[in-house]
């Protein structure tokens, strides 16, 4: 059986090894990607470190990547061979870790010609949590809208939200002004406690216990919407301010997703991978390592918090 290379997860050290594994037998609706690029998210290093739902030994992390299919199941069109594409997949299957990926045929976006594979396996897990987080409220025009924290996500997410026509102010401590009045930002506030308006929606990428102490900074009908942990129960008495309570949890969609769930997400994927393209939409140029440079790439990620891809191009 034909062998790849993986990182293997070891489950006494916390750590992955570099293995030469079989590539997985193919499902009838499965496809295989020989994986140009990998995508490090947070979530990555944070459970090779902590392992919080079990993973066995030898298990493959990663959940973004890109590459080319080169082999598909019975069930799924051959055309789909030779298809540059960008993926996101679950933490509970083997992942981008690897030379070569299993996927489900649904859960992949078709990439635009001139999107490198670096730039598209940075941008999966924060490109799709964004459009999750934005088309959680209603699509209202010159609405007043506040995000809370500045990374990858918030960076995409506040460009959806200006051109959908909304008024965006911003909580960061770190973002340059000129990078904020680039992203169209009417107010950047260095923290909370500066905020003294109050809005239709808020996005905080912080925690719950952030979330929870800025709803008083909503209007009535208001939306507060949680990128990172959730807010475990209302602020307001019931029928006050009757604000809306959002949660957003990319990976939880693999689990409770159904087949048409998935083929709307990768085709608002797909549509914002072209603009990005396009120049229409703006990312930071990932820092790239090579494939076996995994121990230090994830270190990077982890000290540095920029966007960080492993290459499989030669």
């Amino acid at each position: 059986m034909e062998q790849h290379q993986v990182w293997a997860y070891q489950t006494k050290t916390h750590s992955v090894t570099l293995n030469s594994v079989d590539i997985p037998a193919l499902a009838a609706d499965d496809i295989l990607v020989q994986n140009q690029a990998i995508g490090i998210n947070p979530v990555d290093w944070k459970f090779i470190k902590a392992n919080p739902i079990n993973w066995s030994n030898g298990h493959v992390p990663g959940v973004d990547g890109a590459g080319v299919i080169v082999k598909v199941g019975a069930k799924v069109d051959s055309k789909m061979l030779g298809r540059r594409v960008a993926y996101h997949t679950s933490l509970k299957r083997h992942g981008s870790f690897a030379e070569f990926t299993v996927l489900n045929t649904d859960r992949v976006m078709t990439l635009p010609d001139n999107l490198s594979f670096e730039r598209a396996a940075a941008l999966p897990c924060p490109l799709l949590t964004a459009w999750q987080a934005f088309e959680k409220i209603p699509l209202t025009k010159q609405r007043e809208v506040l995000i809370v924290g500045f990374g990858a996500v918030n960076n995409l997410l506040t460009q959806m939200l200006n051109n959908a026509g909304y008024v965006v102010d911003l909580v960061s401590a770190s973002l340059s002004q000129a990078l904020a009045a680039k992203r169209g930002v009417r107010h950047l506030y260095r923290e909370p406690s500066q905020v003294t308006q109050k809005y239709f929606a808020i996005f905080d990428a912080v925690n719950s216990q952030n979330a929870a102490a800025l709803v008083p900074s909503l209007k009535a009908n208001g939306h507060i919407i949680c990128i990172q942990d959730r807010i475990p129960a209302p602020i307001d008495p019931a029928f006050t301010r009757t604000i809306s309570y959002h949660e957003i949890a990319l990976g939880a969609l693999h689990d409770f997703g159904d087949r048409q769930d998935w083929q709307i997400l990768m085709q608002q994927g797909e549509a914002l991978l072209t603009l990005i393209a396009q120049g229409k939409m703006e990312i930071a140029a990932p820092d790239i390592f090579r494939f076996e440079q995994m121990i230090e790439a994830l270190d990077h990620s982890e000290q540095t918090k920029l966007k960080t891809v492993l290459t499989l191009n030669e």
